[in-house]
């Protein structure tokens, strides 16, 4: 589950990467974001989010993936590739079926179970930006 924010502010800085096969649900998920200031790049595949990946790491802030998604990779492949290539980039995965661990992640992510309410959604994000966030000394 998504740890609880430190504090209740938005960090709509950087691009969130947002993946997921329903349609409707992608749409309705970059439209939440948008309204926060967030800049989003969406896919309906894990295979397409990871050919974007390869060629624009750089400029995504965090990976938001659902889990179950058809395709020679899911959203467990694809949270295990940024963890692998870019493990200092924050993961959060969404399912209503499984978890991080039921699905093979095996690195550290956020997670949230679907159906999620706008809060849970937002403090879930803020969450994993900051669990990556860079100290400042």
């Amino acid at each position: 589950m998504c740890p609880t924010p430190m504090a209740d502010t938005h960090l709509p800085d950087g691009l969130i990467l947002v993946v997921e096969d329903d349609p409707l649900i992608l749409e309705f998920l970059c439209e939440i974001l948008q309204e926060e200031g967030f800049k989003v790049e969406p896919y309906t595949s894990a295979d397409a989010a990871s050919i974007y990946l390869k060629e624009h790491a750089e400029q995504v802030a965090l990976l938001l993936t659902d889990i179950t998604m058809p395709g020679t990779m899911n959203g467990a492949d694809l949270a295990n590739l940024v963890g692998d290539r870019w493990p200092e980039k924050p993961v959060m995965v969404m399912s209503g079926y499984e978890t991080p661990e039921s699905s093979g992640v095996k690195h550290p992510v956020a997670f949230i179970k679907k159906p999620w309410t706008f809060g849970q959604l937002l403090d879930c994000v803020d969450s994993a930006l900051k669990s990556k966030a860079p100290l400042l000394h």
